[in-house]
């Protein structure tokens, strides 16, 4: 089997706000669907969290690479397309459209055997795993109505982050906690997001760790990005002194640039973005090095619907990850597949048992959202 081309299609028309100072429209392109396409008809799906231009020019640099390459060896074909591109900046845009190449390669491979992904992995240790709905703050009683009816889905863990958190004042910031807490009942698990990648973070060490302390009070589970993402001494520093699990390394891309990290105990609970980090192949590798790093695995989400599919199957056969992210009213998440992941009544989500990733994109709503018609 050959690669024959690699097509990609930016999503539009309903991109999710992301909490940012310069927030993102409902018409900006901030992830690509990637299509791999073979001789022999099968079709691999992936996504990459960067802008249709940006991976528009990188499939440019790397069609010589990866036409004619087998896609049934995905982790070879992924190393190659790093190693010759190292010289254009490792971690940047080349990196995350590798990255939904690797993720179809996975999906190619799996179709082809006839196996899930999660068992080409190396196999699973579950069939469902706990997603929790994942939603940016606001003002305290806006935010209770917004858990409720999250809730009312039947999600029974709940991540809040972003918005005016860190960037007001302290007693806003336990207002917000305080209201959350509240909604989501004391028996959820309750995870809190600084969101501090953002441009221009204001606050310091000396916040994050008044703040972990008033987390702590309230039962978080864990703080998220507390921490400017570059300042490894002082998530050192925190991790050391924080009565709240530290998370963190969504912005981290390949396994070479988490080592550090890992080495010097800077995370609680390690959470690369498998459609930024190099793909699945990449974060598997991420995922065993925490594991001998004494730290938890449980990948960042905050894409589409391949990239929630791509996270479960990691989960599946990830010893210790008992929970993935899902951005909750995204129609790149909910919308572009024939048939959406549901909870259960536990409030799990099944790990997909079909071939490759086992989900199977709308193609009506991709061209709605692309305003490109794929034909497969």
């Amino acid at each position: 089997m050959k690669i024959t081309e690699i097509r990609c299609a930016g999503l539009r028309h309903g991109t999710p706000k992301g909490g940012w100072a310069n927030e993102i429209q409902e018409e900006d392109c901030v992830h690509t669907l990637i299509a791999v396409f073979t001789d022999e008809g099968i079709t691999g799906w992936g996504s990459s969290f960067t802008s249709e231009g940006l991976v528009r020019g990188a499939l440019d640099v790397l069609s010589p690479l990866y036409l004619g390459e087998n896609p049934l060896e995905p982790e070879r074909v992924s190393e190659k397309l790093h190693a010759n591109t190292f010289w254009m900046g490792r971690g940047g845009s080349i990196t995350h459209a590798i990255s939904g190449i690797d993720i179809a390669l996975w999906d190619i491979l799996g179709k082809s055997t006839g196996q899930p992904v999660g068992r080409l992995l190396g196999g699973r240790y579950r069939e469902r795993v706990q997603p929790y709905a994942s939603l940016l703050m606001c003002e305290p009683g806006q935010l209770v109505e917004h858990l409720a009816a999250v809730k009312e889905q039947g999600f029974r863990a709940f991540k809040i982050g972003w918005g005016p958190f860190g960037r007001h004042s302290f007693a806003k910031d336990e207002a917000i906690v305080d209201a959350a807490r509240n909604a989501v009942g004391s028996g959820a698990r309750l995870m809190v997001d600084a969101g501090a990648s953002d441009a221009f973070w204001p606050q310091d060490y000396k916040w994050a760790v008044r703040t972990a302390q008033m987390l702590a009070g309230y039962g978080v589970h864990w703080f998220e990005e507390p921490l400017q993402p570059d300042n490894l001494r002082d998530y050192v520093l925190l991790r050391n002194h924080s009565p709240v699990a530290v998370a963190g390394g969504e912005v981290l891309t390949r396994r070479q640039s988490f080592t550090p990290w890992l080495q010097e105990g800077a995370f609680d609970i390690v959470q690369p973005d498998v459609t930024k980090v190099g793909g699945i192949s990449e974060e598997r590798r991420i995922a065993w090095m925490a594991e001998e790093s004494g730290v938890r695995f449980i990948p960042h989400g905050w894409n589409t619907a391949l990239g929630l599919a791509s996270d479960l199957h990691l989960a599946s056969a990830s010893r210790n990850t008992d929970m993935v992210e899902y951005l909750t009213g995204s129609p790149f998440v909910d919308d572009l597949v024939e048939v959406p992941l549901r909870l259960d009544q536990d409030g799990m989500l099944a790990i997909p048992d079909g071939p490759g990733l086992g989900v199977s994109l709308d193609m009506d709503a991709v061209e709605r959202h692309t305003g490109v018609r794929f034909t497969v």
